[in-house]
């Protein structure tokens, strides 16, 4: 869930690579995305060793607090 309210990115650029994909597994620790908030960029963090069964946030596109970023399952 993102912890706050703001702009979702998949990659630390336009045209950078993701931080993860669907289908990865992912270590406690790994960043998965960036949620951007009053121009600070707030990395989130997997908290557990998971695999990312769907991405739930669309790239760029606004988010708010609470809501499902990634649907996981434990790796």
């Amino acid at each position: 869930m993102s912890p706050l309210a703001g702009i979702f990115y998949r990659s630390s650029s336009p045209t950078g690579a993701p931080y993860t994909t669907e289908g990865a597994a992912v270590d406690p620790g790994q960043t998965l995305c960036v949620v951007e908030a009053m121009k600070v960029m707030n990395e989130i963090k997997a908290e557990s060793r998971c695999r990312i069964v769907k991405i739930a946030a669309e790239n760029s596109r606004p988010v708010t607090a609470g809501q499902i970023l990634f649907l996981v399952e434990p790796a």
